[in-house]
């Protein structure tokens, strides 16, 4: 008896695989490996925030869908944390939508903005899990190179733009390069977005996670980017809260009514429980952060100060922003292969650069907010010896 093929999508099959998982794997299968690799911080949430939730399902409401845009108390939160902190006037021609992280939100915006063929430029190097998206509906992820330290390439920008392209994406903070975008470019940035007439989504998940003095710019806060810009946000970082799975988008009104579809079709609304802990999170602000980042900046240091042995063969960016450093090794053995030896050779993890669209030359993203200092230095100084055994 002959059995059916059941044919897989085609569109799937042209995505790439998570990396993060497949990096995980190894490193299960190689017990007492250090993780340089996924970008998380090592602390969790307020305790506040988890006090607040104890009660949780006492009341039989709890258990019922929320709003698809989010609780209202939290949607308050938001909009007073976005006053405060990004100079955004969330109620001047922009609409709030709570989301699981803000991956969804990306996927959320991509799908109200975009049709299949289509075109969303992402400089290079992108993150993963956005251009993963954009092929997953059937629109096209265009690499558009950046300058020295992985900056914004303006020009190059404006000339990857086509009639198909309907938006640009920056993400500042960087992930996975740490590169912070100074104002001047994202204002740049939103005003090619105006000219030609397409969407600026600005992925700011890092936004507290900013070295040396620099700062963060929302272009959001830009008058009259109200029409064009999506900001995405995340409490996944800035507040430990990677497993609750909340974020939320800022979109222009105009969107709102494709946004509620997807999201209502998707999740219909984030899970009540995460929002209930977020809001109070919120409610404590960025001080949860602030509180941790001198810990983060001396275990960055070290980092930097580890990486200074290898320096004749690796090329180390500026990395003034969230959570990582993302080296270029003179090398001829691609990234994928160096990543895995390091792995079952070496016994420390880092991401492969082909995985964020960089196809030439063997680069890695190493991540060090998920580390007390002291495994940090201990990893690194596995990742060193590797790299000069290897390489």
């Amino acid at each position: 008896m002959n059995h059916p093929v059941y044919r897989c999508s085609q569109r799937m099959a042209a995505v790439q695989a998570p990396i993060i998982p497949v990096i995980a794997g190894l490193v299960r299968q190689y017990p007492g490996t250090i993780s340089l690799g996924q970008g998380v911080v090592h602390y969790g949430p307020p305790r506040a925030a988890l006090e607040a939730i104890q009660g949780f399902g006492a009341q039989a409401g709890q258990h019922l869908y929320g709003p698809v845009q989010g609780q209202p108390e939290l949607l308050e939160e938001i909009s007073r944390k976005l006053r405060a902190d990004n100079d955004v006037k969330p109620d001047a021609g922009y609409h709030i939508m709570v989301t699981a992280g803000s991956n969804m939100g990306f996927l959320n915006a991509i799908l109200a903005i975009a049709d299949p063929g289509d075109e969303i430029l992402l400089p290079l190097p992108w993150y993963f899990n956005q251009e993963m998206a954009v092929r997953m509906v059937g629109c096209s992820p265009i690499g558009v190179p950046t300058g020295p330290d992985y900056q914004l390439d303006i020009e190059a920008l404006r000339k990857a733009i086509t009639p198909r392209t309907r938006a640009i994406v920056t993400v500042s903070p960087n992930n996975p390069t740490g590169a912070v975008y100074p104002e001047c470019d994202l204002r740049a940035v939103n005003a090619l977005c105006l000219e030609y007439g397409l969407y600026h989504i600005s992925d700011e998940a890092y936004e507290y996670f900013v070295w040396e003095g620099l700062r963060h710019f929302s272009p959001a806060s830009i008058a009259g980017a109200e029409a064009h810009t999506i900001s995405l946000y995340s409490l996944s970082k800035a507040y430990g809260f990677a497993s609750w799975r909340i974020g939320y988008m800022i979109i222009p009104s105009s969107l709102t009514e494709s946004v509620l579809k997807v999201q209502d079709t998707n999740l219909i609304c984030a899970p009540r429980i995460s929002q209930e802990a977020a809001t109070v999170a919120l409610h404590i602000g960025k001080s949860h952060c602030d509180s941790h980042l001198s810990e983060l900046a001396r275990v960055r240091d070290c980092v930097l100060e580890e990486l200074e042995a290898v320096r004749d063969f690796c090329s180390i960016p500026q990395a003034n922003g969230a959570l990582y450093v993302f080296v270029k090794v003179d090398t001829p053995m691609d990234a994928l292969t160096l990543a895995e030896r390091l792995i079952r050779e070496h016994g420390v993890a880092v991401i492969p650069g082909n995985a964020f669209g960089m196809k030439r030359g063997c680069t890695l993203r190493i991540a060090y907010g998920a580390l007390e200092p002291e495994t940090v230095s201990a990893g690194m100084q596995r990742l060193i010896r590797g790299m000069k055994a290897l390489v």
